[in-house]
């Protein structure tokens, strides 16, 4: 027995009540149980109980360790469980909430393998424009563009999100194709506003790596990356927008890249955020899964775009 067997068993022994009734529950006899006690006393070098030929009493000491044992129990309990966990077929329903694009473009392909994995758990997604209050409305996970204001929640980052100034052939064909910010910043544009967020402006280094801020000429907004790119698309105004919208349409030609040399500052990064740190088995190895999706490194959307490593670098 070692010192975690023995203070368990010191445990048991004054919840019981008496030797006899631990050695009877153990089916031991009583005398192991009284040489284990009187070596964790040696081991510890302090008395923990004070016996009698009938009964026995605590010391100072032995109701401390009796505290400790009970913390002791408690945790091991808890990593057996958890253990216990990783074997176990994942079950129940995750409740899931992002973005219209981040949803549709990122999560479902996840949650489609996902359920084919582990066919005995159940997913709520909920696709919304709107922070919502992920501890209230019962939400396991919730995928967002920046990181919550909210100290209380548990937020990690899982992608980076870059930005990028895009234009269709059509648009530069009617404008022409600007050579400076100050150019671009007289031309329609289509920008991000919704009741938290408004993008305004182009956020730049110069080129002594000052932070600049440079107004744009907005004639659309909209709540939603994807209607933006759809503006976009049409040849009525350029966006700026951030790389995990963009699909095929910089690879095929239908957007090109505005003032490539210009160095943008970075957009908010991609957060997983949730209510607790201990996370149920499902939610753990979901949030893996949206992980492995996206890319350690690289994230997959900045992949579809033609050499996006050189682009708004300075």
């Amino acid at each position: 027995m070692d010192t975690t067997s023995r203070l368990l068993l010191l445990l048991d022994v004054v919840e019981r009540g008496s030797f006899a009734k631990a050695a009877l529950a153990r089916n031991i006899d009583r005398s192991v149980i009284s040489k284990q006690i009187s070596r964790l006393e040696d081991d510890l070098g302090v008395r923990l109980l004070n016996r009698t030929t009938r009964s026995f009493s605590l010391t100072a000491a032995g109701a401390e360790m009796i505290k400790k044992a009970t913390q002791l129990r408690v945790l091991l309990g808890e990593t057996i469980s958890l253990a216990e966990n990783y074997h176990q077929e994942p079950r129940g329903i995750l409740k899931i909430t992002a973005s219209t694009t981040i949803g549709r473009r990122f999560i479902q392909p996840v949650i489609n393998d996902f359920q084919k994995r582990f066919p005995q758990v159940e997913v709520e997604l909920h696709l919304n424009e709107l922070l919502v209050d992920i501890v209230s409305e019962g939400f396991d996970l919730a995928f967002r563009i920046g990181e919550p204001k909210d100290s209380s929640l548990i937020a990690r980052k899982i992608a980076r999100n870059r930005l990028l100034l895009l234009a269709s052939p059509a648009f530069i064909d009617t404008y022409g194709m600007p050579n400076s910010i100050e150019e671009l910043a007289k031309l329609p544009s289509a920008s991000y506003s919704s009741q938290s967020v408004k993008v305004e402006s182009i956020h730049y280094y110069d080129e002594q790596n000052k932070p600049c801020e440079q107004k744009t000429f907005s004639t659309f907004r909209a709540n939603n990356g994807e209607v933006l790119l759809m503006k976009a698309l049409s040849g009525t105004a350029y966006v700026l927008a951030p790389a995990f919208i963009i699909e095929h349409e910089v690879k095929e030609g239908l957007l090109i890249p505005l003032l490539p040399q210009l160095k943008l500052m970075n957009f908010s990064d991609m957060y997983a955020v949730y209510p607790h740190r201990d996370l149920p088995v499902r939610t753990r190895l979901f949030f893996d899964a949206v992980k492995d999706y996206l890319g350690y490194q690289t994230p997959i959307w900045e992949k579809a775009i033609p050499d996006f490593d050189k682009l708004y670098q300075g």
